[in-house]
């Protein structure tokens, strides 16, 4: 037994010592004699069976904490390795999978990114940024019918007085998703924004993730008025008179109009077709 737990005799032989000594001062009979020594061993036992701490493990608070900074550095595969680590601490730890989802999809590492979200939801399914990264993952996953599920579990909490941080978003990250040397990060609004009434803005940003440029899907009324009245049938049944609009501080830049429904998928494929078509650096890329 010795071999097992090595500070056992060491231990047993002071507390029969202690025992001794008490029992010939007369401190208590020997009856409760066994009932010290048996306490000494299961003292001995739990003492060995204890991490030292000078080898514990490192927190999931601290791996966290790591993980955020790392993802605040732009350095997603670190922040997820920290976060990864996290979970095998602590697998239903709702924050650690919310931000291993997210790092995920810094990633493109899409299913992933669901894996994690999902279990988020099952944890803390009140929880409104849980449904903006699921959204997010469901997206870039190609998983549009859960995406759009969830788009309406957000308008939902938009309208919901118990959830006052949806109430005062003006929108969320619908899509990230990457095109030629950028990452697109495709934002939808609750109600459109603006004096020119945006419905989708698309922030297209470079490998070190700075912000270049963004494409803006805008519907203003003078425009839709005028569209309208020559439109009487299509304006009836909502649709509208969109222009896709690049900007970059007071830079402006035209690229094309349509009309119809303000349909995300139909309108992402525009906005990458601009994209692709783009053969000079953006205006944002010319002042890095």
């Amino acid at each position: 037994m010795t071999r097992i737990f090595p500070n056992l005799a060491r231990t047993l032989s002071t507390a029969a010592s202690a025992v001794r000594s008490c029992m010939k001062l007369k401190l208590f009979s020997y009856s409760i004699a066994p009932i010290l020594l048996v306490m000494a061993f299961l003292i001995a036992s739990a003492q060995e069976q204890s991490p030292s701490p000078e080898v514990s493990q490192p927190t999931v608070v601290s791996t966290t904490e790591k993980g955020l900074g790392a993802l605040k550095a732009n350095q997603p595969q670190q922040a997820l390795d920290q976060f990864e680590l996290a979970l095998k601490t602590n697998p239903d730890d709702a924050s650690a999978n919310l931000l291993a989802a997210s790092a995920a999809l810094s990633l493109y590492k899409n299913d992933l990114a669901v894996k994690y979200a999902e279990k988020a939801r099952e944890l803390d399914p009140n929880n409104w940024k849980v449904h903006t990264t699921l959204v997010a993952a469901y997206a870039g996953a190609g998983m549009k019918q859960q995406r759009d599920q969830e788009r309406e579990i957000l308008r939902r909490l938009h309208g919901d007085p118990n959830a006052p941080d949806a109430m005062q978003a003006k929108g969320f990250l619908l899509e990230m998703f990457p095109l030629k040397q950028y990452r697109i990060e495709a934002i939808e609004y609750f109600l459109p924004v603006e004096k020119l009434h945006i419905y989708y803005r698309f922030v297209i940003r470079n490998g070190a993730g700075k912000r270049v440029w963004q494409i803006d899907v805008e519907s203003n009324d003078f425009d839709q008025n005028s569209w309208a009245k020559a439109h009487p049938d299509e304006a009836a049944t909502g649709k509208r008179q969109f222009q896709l609009v690049g900007a970059d501080r007071d830079i402006h830049m035209d690229y094309r109009m349509f009309s119809g429904a303000p349909d995300y998928d139909l309108i992402r494929a525009q906005v990458v077709g601009v994209i692709q078509e783009q053969t000079a650096p953006f205006p944002g890329e010319a002042r890095q």
